[in-house]
């Protein structure tokens, strides 16, 4: 309770005007010296001497003496013509000072102010940062805040499928300007509690009560925006501007933890499965294709190499065919054909005739 009360005197500090405390500082004053005035002239009536300011002295017979200075010396006592001039003078100079102090209000930056008077708001007015001159002792100033402010405030709910969510909402608002009076008249400096508090934790209830557990964080933005708009349209109707909408964080009980982590590894298994099926498969059609890629390059090779060995065969046949032509139509063909073979050594063995080379009977070869 006490901490409360601190709290709300730190927030009323800054409406305090200066004129006020000077206006109750200047009262005193004349009050002391009205008291002190009025003590004298009754002291006066009943005939009390008053004591000198200086040390008291006497003859040796004992009788005082009267000192030059004291107030019944004569040249120590104020004439009484005097007095009466000069004290209503401060009377009055004291009682101008804290009449044009009491007319004279400041309303501080960041702050608009609610005009008083006789304790009654005046709807029609709200004064801007400055100075202001309003009717002494009848008109009053109280300063309201209208600088971004912030609240936090956890709000308890449950969602669409019955699941308890704790919500802690962050509030930036401030106090339409142009209205601050009326909300001082209709709520006081306690409108965060009385309205904005309220706003908040009925706000979140309406709309995390339209969504299951899961879409509170997967649609976190959605729900932001709904919290959002009915928090500004609550508040609206005060005159609180709300300026932005925070959610910062939610929880969820224990046990809806632990079965969306459930949920969350198996869906992370069965992705994992399935990533490596695919992978398998990938694998396999690579090796089909690497397989049958081998394939068709040996098949090219091996129908290569039998083109290749065709045409040497048919290159060999043609090539023996010319031969034997040649040695048809000239025997002599064959002598150059051993020329050509000679490696210009001489044989150790030689046949008829001198000759390295069998002799090959020409002449029986035209007769068949």
């Amino acid at each position: 309770m006490a901490g409360i009360l601190v709290g709300e005197l730190m927030r009323q500090a800054p409406q305090v005007e200066v004129g006020t405390i000077i206006g109750i500082v200047f009262t005193v004053i004349i009050l002391g010296i009205v008291g002190l005035v009025v003590y004298r002239r009754i002291s006066e009536a009943r005939g009390y001497k008053r004591p000198s300011f200086g040390r008291s002295r006497v003859t040796p017979e004992g009788e005082p003496l009267e000192s030059p200075g004291s107030f019944g010396g004569p040249g120590g006592v104020i004439p009484r013509r005097i007095t009466r001039i000069i004290i209503p003078a401060i009377i009055g100079f004291i009682v101008l000072v804290v009449v044009v102090t009491s007319s004279i209000k400041l309303v501080e930056a960041g702050y608009r102010g609610v005009l008083l008077e006789f304790g009654a708001v005046d709807t029609n007015v709200s004064l801007r940062e400055g100075l202001h001159f309003v009717t002494p002792f009848k008109d009053n100033v109280i300063q309201m805040e209208v600088r971004t402010q912030k609240t936090i405030e956890n709000a308890a709910s449950a969602s669409k499928d019955l699941q308890d969510v704790s919500t802690q909402v962050a509030l930036n608002y401030h106090i339409n300007p142009d209205a601050a009076q009326i909300l001082y008249q209709q709520l006081g400096f306690g409108y965060s509690e009385r309205v904005i508090s309220p706003a908040i934790q009925e706000s979140v209830k309406q709309v995390t009560a339209r969504f299951n557990a899961e879409e509170l964080i997967t649609r976190r933005e959605t729900v932001k925006t709904e919290i959002e708009e009915q928090i500004k349209a609550r508040l609206a109707v005060y005159n609180v501007v709300s300026e932005a909408v925070s959610i910062t964080e939610f929880k969820f009980s224990d046990q809806f933890t632990r079965a969306v982590e459930s949920k969350v590894e198996a869906e992370q298994r069965a992705l994992q499965a399935t990533n490596d099926l695919r992978r398998i498969e990938i694998e396999a059609q690579q090796a089909e294709a690497e397989a049958i890629g081998q394939q068709k390059a040996n098949i090219a090779r091996a129908e290569g190499l039998r083109q290749a060995n065709i045409l040497e065969a048919e290159g060999e046949a043609q090539a023996i065919q010319i031969i034997d032509q040649r040695l048809r139509d000239s025997p002599s063909y064959l002598e150059w054909l051993k020329a050509q073979k000679w490696d210009g050594r001489l044989p150790l063995v030689v046949g008829e005739g001198g000759t390295p080379f069998i002799s090959i009977p020409t002449e029986d070869r035209q007769e068949q």
